[in-house]
C-alpha cells in the first residue's frame, strides 16, 4: 500500500498547541517535496507549508510564520506539523500531501494525500 496516514487533529483552546503526524507507507518521504495543507470552512484548500527533500527551500503561508514548525523524521518516515499560539481561523481539515509539485511555494497539487484530521480550536 502507498499512503499517508495522519493523526493529531484534536480540539483546542485559541492560544494552545498541537502537533499533527502523517507517516508514510510504501515510499521514501525524504524523496519528495512534502508539505501539509488545510481546508478551511469557507475557503478553498491552501498550503500552510512546503519543504523539499533534505529541508531544501521550505515555505509557510503568512498567517501561519512564526507559529507553525515543519518538521520530518526519517528514521521513521515521517512528517509533522508544530503549530502554536493557535487561532480560531486555524480552524479546518489538515492534510499531509507528498510529491508536491514545484519547488518553492506550496502549490495545491501532490501525488500522495494523506486522508485529513479534524482541528477545532475554540474556547
Amino acid at each position: 500500500q502507498l499512503q499517508l496516514v495522519e493523526s493529531g487533529g484534536d480540539l483546542v483552546q485559541p492560544g494552545g498547541s498541537l502537533r499533527l503526524s502523517c507517516k508514510a507507507s510504501g515510499f521514501i518521504l525524504n524523496n519528495y517535496r512534502i508539505g501539509w495543507f488545510r481546508q478551511v470552512p469557507g475557503k478553498e484548500r491552501e498550503g500552510v507549508s512546503c519543504t523539499g527533500a533534505k529541508g531544501i527551500n521550505t515555505y509557510y503561508e503568512e498567517s501561519v510564520r512564526g507559529r507553525f514548525i515543519i518538521s520530518t523524521d526519517n528514521a521513521e518516515n515521517t512528517m509533522s506539523l508544530q503549530m502554536n499560539s493557535l487561532k480560531p481561523e486555524d480552524t479546518g481539515v489538515y492534510y499531509c500531501a507528498a510529491g508536491v509539485e514545484g519547488q518553492i511555494l506550496c502549490d495545491i497539487a501532490a501525488a500522495y494525500w494523506g486522508q485529513g484530521t479534524q482541528v477545532n480550536v475554540s474556547s
